[in-house]
């Protein structure tokens, strides 16, 4: 009996010890973007909501630099331990590996494991509020007025924004020139100030803007309206072949125990799903979806693809 008492002691202790593990685990998201930008609100939000569902303590670290290549390379080098997830948008995993070669020390396939699909988010085509123009059909008679006009900036080359840009001049047979900048704030204050008189930003970093009064949406690049701007007509309605949605998505280091994985995919999809936190991402202009693991490795597969073609006829190199 006193040794039935013991066993049973000891199996407490082990729970109580694994739960205060569970619960003093510090959990780091690692974001490659700016603090301030949708990704960033999207990231604080989400480690908020999954540290109070997991019972653990969680941090934001904004790794930037190289636009988000620094911040996916230190998570495929930290521990598969449960400790480090990454926030990534499309163009780390997707668009980076096609056009920066051997720049990029990582393979979105081998290095890392998806955890959830997070958000669709929309590319939309912005100009500075006091452009004279209210449609894209005004703004291309501009811009051959006026090439100057054609100058377009986005949070960073080689971005999934620039790569719209490039979709678009050929489209419309305009002239532009990409100016790009070093994330989406200074991108945004260079548009306010009329320092160029159009941009290609996430759909959720325009709004801003537009609520500000700094910016006038002229057309987004999806596959339908986004509701979040149900008046702007997207690229196709008005002629142009150009769809390019994208999304925000949490990865853990390859390795990361699958019952961690599966723990993180549904704490994160719960977040995502919840009413308010819905409502907050949907006033932001992103469209909250939480899918699993199993869902996200078919979404990059098919997107990675996807995108390889686009990329390549695009001609972007970095530096370029």
């Amino acid at each position: 009996m006193k040794r039935i008492s013991t066993v049973v002691a000891a199996l407490a202790l082990a729970a109580f010890a694994a739960t205060a593990t569970a619960q003093d685990r510090t959990l780091k998201f690692v974001l490659g973007y700016p603090a301030g930008a949708s990704s960033d609100v999207l990231t604080r939000l989400l480690a908020q909501k999954m540290g109070a569902s997991l019972g653990a303590t969680t941090i934001v670290e904004n790794k930037t630099g190289a636009n988000g290549i620094i911040g996916t390379e230190a998570v495929k080098n930290a521990p598969p331990d449960g400790s480090t997830l990454l926030m990534s948008p499309l163009a780390p995993m997707v668009a980076f590996p096609h056009s920066h070669g051997k720049l990029i020390r990582y393979d979105p396939f081998k290095d890392f494991a998806p955890v959830a699909h997070l958000a669709n988010f929309q590319i939309a085509m912005v100009v500075n509020a006091e452009l004279p123009v209210k449609t894209v059909a005004d703004y291309v008679a501009l811009v051959k007025k006026d090439p100057g006009a054609g100058n377009y900036a986005s949070a960073a080359a080689g971005s999934l924004p620039h790569y719209v840009g490039v979709m678009f001049a050929r489209a419309s047979g305009l002239t532009m020139t990409h100016v790009p900048y070093r994330g989406t704030a200074p991108g945004e204050q260079a548009l306010a100030s009329g320092e160029v008189k159009a941009a290609m930003f996430v759909l959720a970093d325009a709004l801003t803007l537009v609520r500000n009064g700094k910016g006038r949406l002229l057309a987004v690049a999806g596959a339908a309206r986004s509701p979040m701007a149900p008046d702007t007509p997207t690229f196709k309605e008005l002629g142009y072949d150009i769809e390019a949605s994208a999304w925000y998505a949490l990865f853990a280091p390859a390795g990361t125990p699958k019952e961690l994985i599966d723990r993180y995919a549904r704490a994160a999809i719960e977040a995502v799903q919840s009413p308010d936190m819905k409502k907050k991402l949907q006033d932001m202009g992103l469209e909250p979806t939480g899918l699993g693991p199993e869902v996200l490795a078919k979404v990059l597969r098919s997107d990675y693809d996807k995108w390889g073609p686009v990329i390549k006829a695009s001609g972007f190199k970095p530096g370029n």
